[in-house]
């Protein structure tokens, strides 16, 4: 919504800010933009609710059911609203900065509503009810969802449409600043573009004001509120005045209004993160794990299950191989050796022999394609990459993961370290069997300090953007990079 702002003086009270003429015509909606939470979380009960009556309708109209399935069904549908709206709220996915971001949601909606629909019917079907016709279940699971997933399409077209257009309705404020009006203009613009109309300025005296003045100011402010329609009273200033502040907000409890406050300067940023609860203290979060313990649990769970079925499968393959390792030439079958891991943490590596010489040190040299100390039965090994299968044990023993960013030796990871200034910052995930940089390429030797920085910057982005799609994706696509062989020696 524009406004038409008039010379505000540098004084304590300023003049009202009065909506021109182009902006009393605009068609507003009767929504505000603080209740769209509300609004989306009504939706999905109104919609789990429809999605069921539906459901057991087509399901009775296919086949004669007793009269009781509609209320039992509805019984269900209100747990299941109630669960769903429940876990997507304690996430803050109703906020509507939320809303805006449909792929999240979408996966939020999936995850939730499948694991809470099968803890739902396994409780209600086999112990509190073991009679109940589930038969519509599986409609009302489909159904339920795609309308959830169309409604969280049509919330963020909606709400990008009310943002961009200024639709909402206006929650009239007034605003105490310590800014100048040239740096208020940002915020005066977000306000607006949210529905909120600044009727009145007020200019907060520089630090250090006295009693005598901030009693003045607190007059004013209060004879003007009170002679006009208000529903807010923001403050916007430096954190750094808060017990004048704290002062200012006290002599205002005599209005029956919220009051906001709007943190600027530096320490503002800090005010930005999210808060968490350490005991009886309030602590800031400075940096959130790349994995919530939900997401490690999940990927572990995937890992387990993916190593032990690769290993049954490729069983005979791994005995063939690892005959024609001791046939080929003498030495051990496997090669160990030092990688660095998760948090730091030294792991050994486990791999098919494919060198005459077994090389753990502070000094490795990397292979290369006429490299002389690969074997025969090595070099085909190293071409397929079917040496790394061993792997799948380390994958077992939690030491690394089915993907992640692939580990190197101590030696090159020193030097690594040193050339990249942000290549420790790969060691918040486990490190993979294949990662996001060995399917773009990135397999082979890096004898240049480009392509160490290339591979980093893959692993980078796939710690910063992990998801359980990412890790499928990365699986299926492994296979046909290695038929490529890009880089492969």
């Amino acid at each position: 919504m524009n406004f038409v702002n008039r010379h505000f003086p540098d004084r304590e009270v300023t003049d009202r800010v009065t909506p021109g003429p182009a902006v009393s015509r605009q068609h507003k909606w009767p929504l505000r933009y603080d209740s769209i939470e509300y609004v989306a979380l009504c939706a999905d009960i109104a919609i789990i609710l429809f999605a069921s009556v539906v459901s057991t309708l087509l399901h009775q109209a296919q086949d004669e059911q007793a009269a009781g399935d509609l209320s039992d069904a509805l019984g269900l549908a209100l747990v299941s609203a109630a669960c769903l709206v429940c876990v997507l709220k304690t996430h803050g996915l109703y906020r509507p900065v939320e809303l805006l971001v449909l792929r999240n949601q979408i996966r939020a909606l999936c995850m939730a509503w499948t694991s809470l629909l099968l803890f739902i019917w396994a409780v209600y079907g086999f112990a509190i009810h073991p009679g109940s016709s589930q038969q519509a279940g599986p409609l009302f699971a489909v159904l339920g969802l795609c309308l959830l997933m169309a409604e969280r399409w049509g919330v963020k077209a909606l709400l990008g449409r009310g943002l961009s257009g200024r639709k909402f309705a206006n929650t009239n404020i007034v605003l105490i600043s310590d800014q100048p009006l040239s740096k208020n203009a940002g915020l005066s613009e977000t306000l607006a573009m949210h529905g909120y109309c600044v009727k009145g300025r007020f200019s907060l005296p520089p630090m250090g004001f006295g009693l005598a003045c901030r009693r003045r100011l607190t007059a004013r402010v209060i004879d003007y509120i009170r002679s006009c329609q208000l529903d807010q009273v923001v403050v916007e200033a430096a954190p750094e005045r808060w017990p004048e502040l704290r002062a200012l907000v006290a002599d205002l409890r005599v209005l029956p209004f919220p009051i906001m406050f709007v943190p600027v300067g530096t320490t503002s940023e800090l005010l930005r993160h999210p808060t968490r609860s350490l005991g009886s203290a309030v602590c800031v979060e400075l940096q959130r794990g790349p994995l919530t313990p939900l997401d490690c649990a999940i990927k572990r769970m995937i890992d387990l299950i993916g190593a032990g079925l690769a290993l049954a499968i490729f069983a005979p393959l791994l005995a063939l191989a690892a005959v024609a390792i001791k046939l080929d030439s003498p030495g051990p079958i496997f090669f160990r050796q030092q990688r660095c891991g998760f948090n730091g943490r030294i792991f050994l590596i486990r791999k098919f022999r494919t060198m005459h010489v077994l090389e753990d040190g502070p000094v490795i040299l990397q292979a290369n394609r006429a490299d002389r100390r690969v074997t025969r039965v090595g070099k085909w090994l190293r071409r397929t990459s079917f040496d790394e299968l061993p792997q799948l044990l380390n994958v077992l023993d939690g030491s690394m993961s089915l993907v992640g960013p692939r580990p190197h030796a101590l030696a090159h990871d020193g030097e690594f370290d040193k050339l990249v200034r942000k290549y420790a910052l790969r060691r918040r995930v486990r490190p993979g069997l294949t990662g996001w940089a060995q399917v773009h390429g990135c397999r082979g030797p890096t004898p240049t300090t480009a392509l160490v920085e290339r591979r980093v910057e893959y692993d980078l982005w796939y710690v910063d953007n992990w998801s359980l799609r990412l890790d499928l994706a990365i699986l299926i696509r492994t296979p046909l990079e290695v038929l490529r062989g890009r880089n492969a020696c």
